[in-house]
């Protein structure tokens, strides 16, 4: 199983320790797309803040991330899973997971991101601030920038199993499932489910979303569950308690599509 999750657009801070070791990162055959991505961004950094900020798209109360940025080669790194946090992240709780799940999670957990375009949970790395959605003036768009490289190392990352595809749409932009492994993808939407009227009506609310999918990641790995593909991951999911609704991909090259959906949102 090779779950692909979003970064947090927050991130903790990278406190004391080790600089990055890019060499040591998973994914090697990415190093020299991260490093060419990771030159520009320091330079665009340290040359123009105002510039900088304005390709990033940050607001004027986030100048500091700028400064972080410029300082990313010199600047404490610390494993992924402690990096990233938000939503999402605080219901997965990678950092207190026993050992068995903490164990299935670093082999299954794929996080995307605009600069490393992908690490797993171990990997050290510092505090940054860079999107997938960014144009950076030399590379181009992230998204499309990422393509290519992705294709060369996705297929051994993603193994035989299954593919369960969390990410948003910016990041999905970089990599997507084709051909016999997009038929062993699950793509999940999290739907609220509310009785208007007498009529049950459904809606996509962000936040809740990545609780949801954070807790749902989280109960796959304490129960230990490896679905071998998408029809199992529905019934495990079922007997872990989340009420979902399947449609199987209607042409070959196409992934599953899972609705799960809550009641109560929290």
């Amino acid at each position: 199983m090779l779950v692909l999750l979003p970064p947090s657009e927050g991130k903790a801070a990278g406190g004391s320790g080790a600089p990055l070791k890019a060499e040591g990162l998973s994914l090697p055959g990415l190093a020299p797309a991260r490093a060419a991505v990771l030159d520009e961004l320091v330079e665009l950094c340290a040359a123009d803040e105002d510039k900088a900020r304005e390709v990033l798209g940050l607001s004027e109360g986030l100048r500091g991330e700028v400064a972080k940025n410029a300082g990313l080669r010199s600047a404490a790194a610390r494993p992924a899973g402690e990096i990233y946090t938000g939503v999402l992240y605080d219901a997965l709780g990678w950092a207190d997971l026993p050992a068995g799940a903490r164990a299935l999670a670093d082999r299954s957990l794929l996080v995307f991101s605009g600069l490393w375009g992908a690490v797993r949970m171990t990997d050290r790395i510092p505090s940054y601030r860079c999107s997938m959605g960014v144009k950076l003036p030399g590379l181009g768009a992230l998204g499309a920038y990422w393509r290519a490289p992705m294709a060369q190392v996705m297929p051994e990352a993603v193994g035989e199993g299954l593919v369960l595809d969390l990410r948003s749409a910016a990041y999905g932009s970089a990599w997507k499932p084709k051909g016999e492994v997009a038929g062993r993808t699950a793509t999940v939407r999290v739907l609220h489910a509310q009785v208007v009227d007498g009529v049950e009506k459904r809606s996509v609310v962000s936040h809740f979303n990545k609780a949801t999918k954070g807790r749902l990641v989280r109960d796959l790995l304490l129960a230990g569950v490896v679905p071998g593909g998408p029809a199992e991951l529905v019934g495990a999911l079922r007997d872990l308690g989340f009420t979902v609704e399947a449609e199987p991909p209607t042409k070959p090259g196409r992934a599953w599509s899972l609705d799960v959906i809550v009641t109560q949102i929290h």
